[in-house]
């Protein structure tokens, strides 16, 4: 008899994730879909640059570095990854361990040694087959965090909308460094707002809508040009209008900010190198553990969310990107970067824009780059508020009310960790919402495993019959107790086990204990196939054989 895992070696394996995969007539040659990718390469590139500024910031790390990491997620990464539309860099939620790390070492160079740790840890996850736990996230939980995230970012980008920008754009938690918190923030903008800037956000969405209409969908220009590039372009425009009126004139504060060097040197100088002398310190170790396993499940969580806004339904091989997040970070470590992980909001973006291959994620590094070499100066000219408008939109998208409307027809078992999971985002951050959310669907899960453990048959006169269910685990245990205690006195009980496929040990001892306590209450039991586990494994292993031929 083969085993299982032999059995399934013997299926025939696609030579790559997407074999296989219906891709609905269309040829995804990154060179034949370049019209799409280029596109929106340049409207990740936009979302990127400052995020990456923004969580360097919160990280307490060198401005470049955040840069670096955008670079890196996108060429390296990109170019490593299966994933058809994941956009990797610099994450929001690794910024409180990295800005804790940094202090901690005392040293931007001796962290670096962390990172390059990190990424040989995540390479090793990936060889490992570590990826597989991106399976045991229930979809309710995915979709909860897709729709979490839309809702954080709408609400995020508002005050920015608005003129009112002394929160970094990278700060997705609930509740910001500065003490205050998403809901107050929107009270507090209504002291800061700026006539210029809300006309420049309120045209920028109302261009981004009308691109969205059936009219500009299918006009050939409007195909070619993605909205939010035009937006981009006239946030620019406006900008250098306004510039001539004192009073309309938008300060450097509403405005992108990246670094500008003057020379090759300069710029060369901005990127900084691993501190090896460290190795004999511990705490390295503990910190690289924390950030490769952190970074791990978050870019697991953001491929699973990924592929779910796919209109292909392309499946990322999860191990890959395990090994390609590794060796990004391998990089970023060695080259002056803070850790990179697959990127949620940067990957909707991509979607929405148009990409189609993992092109757009390569292409959008290589923009990052080659913008802060030759075009710094004409990306400070972007308004805050343009960006802020393209956020808007993407955030609507992933928590649109008729994603609401098809978790609540899903059913409650559905509907209710899909809820968990955005108030857990809404009000604390990513990690511990989605922690929230997996709770309460195992909850549910349990409760429901309780109750359909066994089915109670009335039969003639006195006797019942008791049929278990195809898998009993330990989990039922409360449930056949409860069942076995309410059985009348002076009946005659038959237990059926014919269709049960898996029996723990735990249940069949609570039977043979029901089985010695029955005489006392005058219960005939007779049982019919309750076997032992390992019999009852070994059908369950026949029982796949044959479904399988």
């Amino acid at each position: 008899m083969k085993s299982t895992d032999n059995l399934l070696d013997d299926l025939p394996q696609p030579e790559n994730p997407q074999q296989g995969v219906p891709q609905q007539g269309n040829d995804l040659s990154p060179f034949k879909n370049f019209k799409h990718d280029f596109p929106a390469s340049i409207i990740v590139f936009l979302v990127a640059m400052p995020l990456c500024l923004g969580i360097a910031l919160a990280s307490g790390a060198p401005l470049y570095s955040g840069l670096i990491s955008g670079i890196v997620g996108g060429i390296v990464v990109g170019a490593l990854s299966g994933s058809p539309l994941g956009v990797s860099g610099p994450a929001a939620g690794l910024a409180v361990i990295v800005l804790s790390a940094i202090t901690e070492l005392g040293s931007f160079n001796i962290f670096l040694v962390a990172v390059v740790l990190a990424g040989i840890l995540q390479l090793i996850m990936g060889y490992a087959k570590a990826g597989v736990i991106a399976y045991y996230f229930p979809s309710s939980v995915i979709h909860g965090m897709l729709a979490g995230i839309g809702i954080l970012i709408f609400l995020k980008q508002i005050p920015h909308a608005v003129g009112y920008d002394p929160v970094n754009e990278a700060d997705w938690g609930f509740s910001q460094a500065d003490g205050q918190n998403t809901f107050s923030e929107l009270i507090n903008m209504l002291n800061y707002m700026s006539f210029s800037i809300i006309v420049i956000s309120v045209i920028s969405l109302a261009l981004l809508i009308l691109w969205e209409t059936p009219f500009f969908k299918k006009n050939q220009v409007t195909k070619l040009i993605q909205g939010p590039l035009v937006v981009v372009v006239l946030g620019v425009l406006l900008n250098v209008a306004f510039a001539s009126n004192p009073e309309w004139a938008i300060s450097s504060d509403h405005l992108v900010n990246i670094p500008v060097a003057s020379n090759a040197n300069e710029f060369l100088s901005n990127f900084a190198f691993p501190d090896f002398s460290a190795l004999t310190n511990p705490r390295i170790y503990v910190i690289a553990i924390i950030l490769a396993v952190v970074g791990s499940l978050e870019t697991l969580l953001c491929t699973e969310a990924s592929d779910k806004q796919d209109t292909l339904k392309r499946v990322t091989p999860v191990n890959r990107e395990l090994k390609a997040q590794g060796v990004g970070n391998i990089v970023c470590g060695l080259i002056g970067g803070i850790p990179i992980t697959q990127v949620i909001v940067r990957s909707s973006v991509n979607q929405q824009s148009g990409g189609k291959t993992k092109a757009s994620a390569v292409i959008h590094g290589v923009l990052i780059l080659l913008s802060i070499i030759i075009i710094p100066n004409i990306l400070n000219l972007i308004p805050l508020a343009t960006l802020a408008a393209i956020l808007m939109v993407v955030g609507f998208k992933l928590a649109k009310p008729s994603l609401f409307m098809k978790m609540y027809k899903q059913g409650l078992s559905q509907f209710i960790p899909f809820v968990a999971t955005i108030l857990g985002i809404l009000f604390t951050n990513l990690l511990v919402g989605i922690g929230i959310g997996m709770a309460v669907a195992i909850f549910i899960i349990l409760r429901n495993n309780y109750r359909v453990a066994t089915r109670v048959e009335q039969g003639k006169g006195s006797n019942i019959r008791l049929v278990l269910s195809e898998d009993v685990t330990f989990l039922n245990k409360a449930s056949i107790q409860g069942t076995l205690a309410q059985i009348p006195n002076g009946t005659h009980l038959e237990i059926d086990a014919s269709n049960t496929y898996f029996i723990h040990h735990d249940v069949i001892e609570i039977i043979e204990d029901f089985k010695i306590n029955a005489a006392s209450r005058n219960i005939t039991v007779t049982t019919i196939d309750l076997t032992p586990e390992k019999e009852k494994e070994v059908r369950a292993l026949n029982h796949f054989e044959l479904i399988s031929e």
